[in-house]
């Protein structure tokens, strides 16, 4: 009896997973998470003294690795008679959760901005965020928004007399 091989299933349902688990997290200041919706914020006004590009490191949730696992694991035994199976699903188990975990770490990085801000009070403060769809420049007035200990920062908005 032949074996089908799960292969392209397999790569398939690794890459959806990791998709799904690079969706999960963010510190886009554009996104709001459910749980901060409806809550008071603090707010601090400010100026951008400096705008620096950086990357926030992927995680690695070792949801990745256990998809990895399971696939490499499942397309590895469907190779050979039973004992080479068994061997070659090992390999792959272990294969697969590598690779599942270098996927999703790749999938949760992230493009983002370090800003150097100084408070009206003459404080400062560094506060690193991904890039959102505002741009900040040196000499920009913005505000600081805290919200259950998150913190993100935005353009501040003309003043009301």
């Amino acid at each position: 009896m032949q074996r089908t091989t799960s292969r392209p299933y397999a790569a398939l349902a690794l890459a959806a997973t990791v998709a799904l688990l690079g969706a999960c997290s963010t510190s886009n200041p554009d996104v709001i998470k459910r749980e901060d919706a409806q809550r008071m914020s603090t707010i601090q006004d400010g100026t951008v003294l400096s705008v620096r590009n950086v990357t926030v490191d992927g995680s690695q949730s070792g949801l990745g690795g256990a998809a990895g696992a399971v696939v490499g694991g499942v397309a590895g035994s469907s190779v050979g008679g039973s004992r080479e199976s068994a061997i070659v699903g090992v390999l792959g188990a272990v294969a697969g959760a590598a690779l599942g975990n270098a996927i999703e770490r790749s999938s949760t990085k992230e493009d983002a901005v370090e800003l150097l801000i100084q408070l009206r009070n003459g404080d400062r403060r560094a506060i690193v965020q991904a890039k959102g769809t505002e741009v900040l420049n040196p000499g920009d007035a913005v505000i600081i928004v805290t919200t259950g200990g998150k913190v993100r920062v935005s353009k501040a908005p003309p003043v009301q007399r």
